[in-house]
């Protein structure tokens, strides 16, 4: 099988930078959400149409980041 329709973009989710990385493998998209640093995966999904999948990351993403704790310098 072959990696098609590859992309990848950053995007801010409730203030924390995430890669989401999408593609097609035969019928189906896959992605991944990932924290830009330190590059921890955070979601992986898949779904019939590119949209999906990402939706579906993305949720995913915004639960575990809102569950993170953040220190005030």
């Amino acid at each position: 099988m072959k990696v098609e329709e590859h992309s990848e973009r950053k995007i801010d989710i409730d203030g924390w930078p995430v890669n989401l990385t999408s593609y097609r493998i035969g019928e189906t998209f896959h992605c991944k959400a990932d924290n830009v640093s330190p590059g921890a995966a955070l979601a992986r999904t898949t779904g019939a149409t590119r949209q999906e999948a990402e939706d579906k990351a993305i949720a995913r993403a915004r639960e575990l980041l809102s569950r993170t704790k953040r220190r005030e310098p």
